[in-house]
């Protein structure tokens, strides 16, 4: 039974050695290649795209603009003059037209001016754009802190399986002693059985945490659609410096104003509303009458000249639309507002949170000290037959609990400055 005990440990500790020189990998790494291969990055390339179709569009209103058009009818009546002239004048019968009517038009017309409508609305899709590429920047935050809380569990995962590691290497020790003192009667069957079921409740948990890490690692490579090795190594981040009054610079602000933007440029189509456009035109055709209505016969025909349009009744709704304008950005004035407060306060208390976690760590040192102390004096003590095994496995599971604490508030520390780091900045 020992020996199997034995053999269990050391394949363990040959497999945490060997298995984790494989692959390596870094939190910059990985939070690179997850942006990378977010689904949603294709979608930048298509707002561009929508960008340059839409503002093409607007400015092809400056092409001549052809209108065909027809029509045949059939009157009930028609114009006429019921004038005689004497024969002696030889201006014979005045004719009307008949009463069956057609014609076919074509009008081409060009803009020369539209109160700067299309400058306006290209702009627009611009700023709407740009708006809309932030909005997406914003998504890859989401994804960054996905990724920082999955890297940070595989580390802790990792530590803790050192740490039952290396309290199996010591208890492996203590075993192998209290075999030899159970042939000269120093040790009982009872206290070898002991250290024997810690050892194997110590193998459990690496168990239990090499299964988390797997599933760990499982959900971070969805993330980066790419394959990780369950034996890959992942390495500890540097410590952050942190400055608790940093500027917030998150591209969430940078919606805000691009939303304020996208509203300014609104507001010149509202004026453009309300200014004259004008065009020039031409217009040409064939149909019975022509121009000349009191000539029956079909002919071609053309008109050329300038139009200008100007609605008036725009200027009844335009200064409530410009002051909806101005309610709209103050509105999202304070959702920018409403968004650094609570910015703030998630940064305040991350703060604290940092300085907690590093009180902790100090004061982990010093129990893992005394812990230690406690454990070597109940070696001795068993040794000298003064407490049994359950005393020495008590100190044992003591220092390991010390030792847990530290691997853990030490990993919690790393992940709490990168939260800080990106609750503050993109």
């Amino acid at each position: 039974m020992i020996r199997k005990i034995s053999l269990v440990v050391l394949t363990l500790l040959m497999f945490s050695a060997g298995s984790y020189a494989q692959e390596k990998l870094n939190l910059g790494y990985c939070i690179n290649v997850a942006q990378k291969n977010y689904p949603l990055v294709k979608q930048r390339g298509m707002i561009t795209y929508s960008r340059d179709m839409n503002v093409s569009n607007v400015w092809k209103g400056y092409f001549p603009q052809l209108t065909i058009s027809g029509q045949a009818t059939h009157q009930s009546d028609v114009t006429h003059l019921s004038i005689s002239f004497p024969a002696s004048l030889g201006i014979g019968k005045i004719t009307s037209v008949d009463k069956d009517q057609y014609k076919i038009l074509g009008d081409v017309s060009q803009t020369i001016y539209d109160g700067g409508a299309m400058c306006t609305q290209s702009d627009v899709y611009k700023k709407s754009a740009e708006l809309d590429d932030k909005k997406l920047d914003t998504e890859f935050h989401k994804v960054r802190d996905q990724v920082i809380q999955l890297y940070f569990s595989v580390l802790l995962y990792d530590e803790q399986m050192k740490q039952a590691d290396l309290s199996n290497i010591d208890l492996a020790a203590v075993l192998n002693k209290m075999t030899g003192g159970l042939k000269y009667g120093v040790a009982t069957q009872a206290d070898v059985q002991n250290v024997q079921a810690e050892i194997l409740k110590n193998n459990q948990r690496i168990i239990e945490l090499k299964s988390a890490r797997q599933a760990s690692i499982a959900m971070l490579a969805i993330l980066m659609n790419e394959s990780i090795s369950d034996g890959a190594a992942f390495e500890q981040p540097e410590h952050v410096a942190i400055d608790p009054d940093g500027q917030i610079t998150r591209t969430e602000l940078q919606v805000f104003d691009y939303q304020q933007q996208v509203l300014d440029e609104q507001k010149g189509l509202i004026t453009s509303k309300i200014l004259p456009k004008a065009s020039a035109f031409i217009q040409g055709g064939y149909g019975n009458p022509g121009l000349n209505q009191m000539k029956s016969e079909a002919v071609t025909f053309y008109t050329a000249g300038v139009r200008l349009n100007w609605s008036i009744s725009n200027l009844y709704t335009h200064s409530n639309e410009q002051e909806l304008t101005e309610v709209n950005k103050k509105m999202i004035g304070l959702q920018k507002e409403t968004f650094l407060l609570n910015t703030k306060m998630a940064l305040k208390q991350k703060y604290e949170e940092i300085r907690k976690l590093q009180e902790l760590i100090k004061i982990d040192g010093d129990i893992i000290t005394l812990r230690t102390k406690n454990k070597e004096i109940a070696k001795v003590q068993l040794e000298n037959g003064t407490i049994n095994s359950n005393d020495l496995i008590r100190e044992y599971n003591q220092e390991d609990i010390a030792r847990q604490n530290l691997v853990m508030h030490t990993i919690q520390l790393l992940s709490a400055e990168q939260n800080y780091k990106q609750t503050l900045e993109n």
